[in-house]
């Protein structure tokens, strides 16, 4: 990237935005900033008292909305997309980083289930709603991924928790690359964003139920990483600048570690369109949820 670094949002007066997970992280500057430059932003959020509490520290002519929204839940999913409404981009940012093995309601690999498929279901049951974009928050752990579709739920492999995460942002990934090739091939304006926050500590590993990883999540970004605020400014950029679809936006630094936003490349695997198809037919047989346009 040349020149001074990019940090200044546009104005976003008259649009309005849905971003998930937005009670930490990455989703809590998102929503800040798209509501300090005049935005209304929906909080989609699985505990609406957090969600309040983060609305209540927004400030702007921008406004906040507080819905619930359970991403790892596909009939939260379904009932969150049915009253929502029109909006301008859909964040899809919520996740989850190296829990137990567990399972969902719907009976989906957790990381999968609040990484992935939630977020593949929402975006495609809102997408006749959505006027701009969809922006996918990944991660540079897709690089590692390994996604395996005829075992998503790890059934024949040794459960490691940090290469279900892996495996998930890959799918985050593979969705991004197969809905823009799809709303591509039926002459739609819509276009399809990425973005990951390099080396950003968050909370995210908060709730792993393993004592380092939550130590990390809890102090880690006094320690590590860049601050918040600027991990947050590559979803920031995928979701307000002028970027074509399938475009990645990731920290210009040393491996995507640390820097400003600019768009960056991907994995082999990330960028294999037969791969992309077999996610997302193995995604719209677990979710019921296929492209439809109106």
């Amino acid at each position: 990237m040349t020149g001074a670094p990019w940090t200044a949002v546009p104005a976003q007066h008259g649009r309005r935005f849905v971003v998930t997970g937005a009670t930490s992280g990455i989703g809590l500057l998102t929503a800040k900033v798209l509501v300090h430059r005049g935005a209304e932003v929906v909080l989609a959020v699985r505990n609406p008292e957090k969600g309040a509490e983060a609305a209540a520290g927004m400030t702007g002519p921008g406004r906040a909305v507080v819905e619930r929204l359970d991403v790892s839940d596909l009939s939260s999913v379904q009932a969150f997309a049915e009253r929502i409404g029109d909006v301008d981009v859909l964040v899809n940012n919520a996740g989850i980083l190296g829990v137990p093995q567990a399972t969902s309601v719907d009976g989906v690999e957790l990381h999968l289930a609040t990484n992935h498929l939630g977020h593949h279901a929402l975006a495609l049951r809102m997408l006749p709603r959505i006027g701009d974009r969809v922006v996918v928050v990944s991660s540079n752990s897709h690089h590692h991924g390994d996604l395996d579709v005829t075992d998503l739920d790890w059934a024949r492999r040794g459960y490691q928790p940090y290469a279900a995460y892996a495996a998930s942002k890959l799918a985050n990934m593979l969705f991004l690359l197969e809905l823009q090739r799809r709303l591509s091939e039926r002459g739609s304006s819509l276009r399809v964003t990425g973005a990951h926050p390099g080396t950003t500590a968050t909370a995210i590993t908060a709730s792993s139920g393993r004592g380092w990883l939550s130590w990390i999540g809890s102090w880690g970004h006094h320690l590590v990483g860049m601050p918040v605020w600027r991990g947050a400014l590559p979803t920031l950029y995928a979701a307000t600048m002028d970027v074509p679809g399938n475009s990645y936006v990731g920290p210009d630094g040393f491996k995507e570690f640390f820097g400003w936003p600019t768009l960056v490349g991907r994995s082999a695997r990330a960028s294999d369109p037969d791969l992309a198809r077999a996610c997302w037919d193995a995604s719209v047989r677990l979710s019921g949820v296929d492209l439809s346009l109106r």
